[in-house]
């Protein structure tokens, strides 16, 4: 059996729907749900959905080694980022498969600070006829690594940040279960 751990900071909306996804997988299983906000909407989800939900400081995730051994300590194979906002520490992406999702086209709106909002407000901004998702590899850097997968929708003149952000959530929705469960399976 495949296990994940996600990581999330907010509201855990992409967390809920790839544990839904996995509920009942055969070769794959959500393992745990972990934030760096002990107040993200996405411990309540993960507890709702019978899900470990942990919650850890900085200070764990950046000075002592007790989360990388956590994960390390459940044979996790795959670190799922669904809205973390947090740069991984190198030795996780050495030692872990770790995948995020970002809401626009890769390598456009991406790096620190480009996030949520950020991200539809620039594109919305500078004029795009399109955006959409990239699923991606994590690396030392900033919304980089090997893309897995990205999904296109239209902008249309009438769009606001608001409407392109229910778009993007429905791209996500469908598709990012969708590419763990290829990634997991050796078919991505």
């Amino acid at each position: 059996m495949k296990k994940i751990a996600i990581l999330a900071s907010g509201s855990g909306s992409n967390a809920e729907n790839i544990i839904r996804f996995f509920q009942h997988h055969p070769n794959i299983m959500v393992d745990s749900v972990w934030s760096n906000k002990p107040d993200a909407f996405v411990l309540e989800r993960a507890e709702q959905l019978k899900i470990e939900a942990h919650c850890f400081s900085r200070e764990e995730y950046t000075a002592t080694d007790k989360l990388y051994l956590d994960l390390k300590r459940r044979k996790i194979d795959l670190i799922v980022l669904a809205g973390f906002l947090l740069l991984l520490p190198q030795k996780f992406v050495r030692e872990f498969l770790v995948v995020n999702i970002h809401p626009a086209l890769l390598p456009a709106y991406g790096g620190k600070g480009m996030y949520g909002a950020h991200v539809h407000n620039a594109v919305i901004s500078n004029k795009e006829r399109e955006s959409g998702i990239t699923i991606h590899l994590v690396d030392e850097v900033y919304d980089h690594g090997r893309v897995l997968f990205q999904a296109k929708c239209a902008i249309e003149p009438n769009d606001t940040p608001e409407t392109l952000a229910l778009k993007i959530h429905e791209l996500e929705m469908e598709h990012f279960p969708r590419t763990i469960e290829a990634l997991l399976s050796g078919s991505d």
